[in-house]
């Protein structure tokens, strides 16, 4: 029986999760969570047992001293939850954790559980792969469900994908068996520079969902920390002549298959997310504001990663599977693997049907 004491009845509910490790290319799923929890200034109502998730040998818990006392921090999901003000408030039930090592039924059926209490309406799962694709074209997002219906009335590709998977499409699986509406959004990020942080696949991710869940979200300094990334690695790849051959080569091929969406519906369908997100979103009024309150309490957090130079990428193997990686806890899958996306993601950005990549 899950108790949710001191947890107010939630408007409108939406579960967004997202974990950290093989789902999670350059932290970008991982990220846009903690952006919401950060910007909307998240309360934790419940943390999942560690001992009954977690091997400590793969996960370990780390050691930290508070005031002088020494204490520590177990790895685990937890869960908080936002109440996001406007013209139309509701509630957003923020999932942030790390791909449990063993029971993941259970894992996903405890999940369940508080979206049943918290009388949650739509699961969004956030996932980045690695893919092929520029780091100086938008970043392709796929959004794709196990629901016909679903796909059918929020535009998503219905997921055909066959193969290894990851936490992300068994919860996905899950919420579909238990009725519960579900959606994975997953953004591609460039195998060539898959180091975390990654700001501007997490800003794709979190323009998608804005989108999906008829909010504003403020991006803080996203966008320009998007912006320093992009010239960074650009800067890096401009430094080897192979490497800068190689990113041209992408740029050509994504702009060559982008050529056929610039039609005047797609474009007429870009200017309106851009009135959205000027405006306030379709909804009007200043969306995307948590309301304030003096009894939000402050709870532990991972100490936040320091800025630092973008890494220098990778120099491209002609023999290797691009989209994939060595599924070691990077956010990639294993080789040959083609995560729920084909490889190639540059082969039509465009188009969603980019299965349940890396489920």
């Amino acid at each position: 029986m899950i108790e949710l004491e001191g947890v107010p009845e939630l408007i409108d509910p939406v579960m967004v999760a997202a974990f950290e490790g093989w789902n999670d290319a350059g932290d970008a799923a991982s990220a846009a969570v903690a952006h919401l929890d950060k910007e909307w200034k998240g309360e934790v109502f419940a943390a999942l047992d560690a001992e009954d998730y977690y091997d400590f040998q793969v996960n370990r818990p780390t050691v930290w001293l508070d005031g002088g006392v020494r204490k520590i921090t177990w790895p685990t999901t937890r869960l908080s939850v936002v109440r996001v003000g406007g013209d139309k408030p509701r509630d957003l039930v923020l999932v942030r954790g790390i791909e449990p090592s063993m029971r993941w039924r259970s894992f996903c059926n405890e999940l369940l559980g508080f979206a049943h209490e918290l009388g949650v309406e739509l699961v969004v799962i956030l996932g980045a792969l690695l893919g092929d694709t520029p780091h100086t074209r938008p970043v392709p997002v796929s959004g794709v469900t196990s629901d016909p219906d679903l796909a059918r009335t929020m535009d998503l590709e219905e997921t055909k994908y066959e193969g290894p998977t990851g936490i992300v499409g068994i919860l996905q699986e899950a919420c579909t068996h238990a009725g519960v509406p579900a959606v994975s959004l997953w953004a591609a990020v460039p195998h060539y520079v898959s180091q975390p942080p990654n700001p501007k696949a997490t800003l794709a991710l979190l323009n998608r969902l804005e989108d999906l869940i008829d909010l504003r979200i403020p991006l803080g300094e996203l966008a320009e920390d998007s912006r320093a990334w992009q010239l960074g690695v650009d800067q890096l790849a401009a430094e080897d002549s192979e490497v800068a051959e190689y990113v041209q080569s992408l740029e050509e091929a994504r702009d060559t298959a982008e050529l056929p969406e610039a039609s005047g519906e797609a474009i007429a369908r870009e200017f309106e997310r851009y009135l959205r997100r000027r405006d306030g979103g379709p909804s009007g009024g200043p969306a995307g504001h948590a309301t304030e309150g003096g009894d939000t309490a402050p709870y532990l957090r991972d100490t936040p990663s320091e800025r630092t130079r973008p890494p220098r990428p990778q120099r491209p193997d002609p023999g290797a599977d691009a989209s994939g990686g060595s599924g070691d806890g990077d956010g990639t899958e294993g080789p040959g693997t083609s995560s729920d996306t084909p490889p190639d993601t540059s082969a039509d950005p465009g188009d969603d049907s980019s299965e349940d990549s890396q489920e």
